[in-house]
């Protein structure tokens, strides 16, 4: 039987507080609406059109997927399309995020990966489905393995590395403050890997916003990121203008991910004491604030966000 559309109205009250994982998509926006009421052929077009360009498309399934009837919709649509390599990813995915909120065995969310991984050997989604999952819940090796497979058909893929980055930050995380850890090494490598017009050039800011999260849980820096002295060495201030100059030069406006990094990049020259760069940032980011790294270490999101935007742009 088909799930029920959601209540109209439900969460207004909280609305202008709500993160959306869609960013600046309105299109997937509209999809995705679309796809809460059952209307999976809105999606089914989106992706379509999507074709093979892989950061949009892992951006675009992902957050369809995050529905919470998304898998039951994915199974209508396979009803009447068996064969369909999108519908497949859909549910795959769909599985992964209910596994990751406890609502799915994880076993059964990594068949329905390797099941849409067959169907289309080329696509990285599915692959990027199984990392979402060893990310949080695998082993070290298993999550090395299926970045292997992601690179091998799409070397540059956005939220893979964000999501390797925050799975090394985590290692080692009673041993201090460390300019030598692991994550740095690897985000340097990633970025040197990546053509020069990549985004990936942003990658080194976020892995120092992972450590940071790690640290300050583990009790060795500030809960409040300002008063770190960990965005104040000589390896943070050249990593930070590394990535501005990037995107000073190649800003690139289409890229589905962009304010991911432009949130990361805007926070950590908030943390720098960079006033200006930093309002340049959120003049760009405008309403589309994203949870990390402004609930560095369990702070309120949308407050942090706000009160360093205030700041930075002179509305406070």
């Amino acid at each position: 039987m088909s799930p029920p559309p959601p209540p109209l109205g439900r969460g207004r009250r909280r609305a202008a507080r709500t993160f959306d994982e869609a960013l600046d998509d309105a299109e997937l926006v509209a999809a995705r609406a679309a796809l809460a009421q059952g209307r999976w052929h809105t999606a089914r077009s989106l992706l379509v059109r999507t074709a093979d360009d892989w950061d949009r498309r892992g951006h675009r399934i992902t957050v369809l997927a995050g529905e919470p009837y998304s898998a039951a919709w994915a199974r209508e649509w396979l009803l009447a399309e068996p064969d369909s390599a999108d519908a497949t990813a859909l549910l795959a995915l769909a599985r992964v995020r209910r596994a990751l909120r406890g609502k799915e065995k994880p076993a059964r969310a990594r068949e329905a990966c390797r099941d849409a991984a067959a169907l289309a050997p080329a696509d990285p989604t599915p692959w990027l489905g199984l990392l979402m999952l060893e990310r949080a819940l695998g082993a070290e090796e298993d999550v090395v393995r299926i970045f292997d497979e992601v690179r091998v058909r799409y070397a540059d893929h956005h939220h893979a590395h964000h999501l390797v980055v925050a799975r090394l930050a985590e290692r080692r995380a009673d041993a201090g403050a460390d300019p030598l850890h692991e994550v740095y090494d690897f985000a340097g490598w990633a970025v040197e890997q990546a053509p020069a017009d990549s985004p990936l050039a942003v990658l080194p800011v976020v892995a120092h916003a992972e450590r940071y999260r790690v640290l300050a849980a583990a009790g060795h820096e500030p809960a409040d990121p300002a008063a770190s002295g960990h965005w104040a060495g000589r390896r943070a201030r050249l990593v930070m203008k590394a990535a501005f100059d990037w995107w000073l030069e190649w800003e690139h406006e289409g890229h589905p991910r962009r304010l991911i990094d432009l949130n990361y990049l805007a926070h950590a020259k908030v943390c720098e004491g960079r006033g200006a760069e930093a309002a340049a940032l959120f003049h760009r980011i405008g309403d589309h604030a994203t949870p990390a790294p402004w609930s560095y270490p369990g702070r309120d999101p949308y407050t942090a966000f706000r009160a360093a935007r205030d700041s930075a742009l002179g509305t406070a």
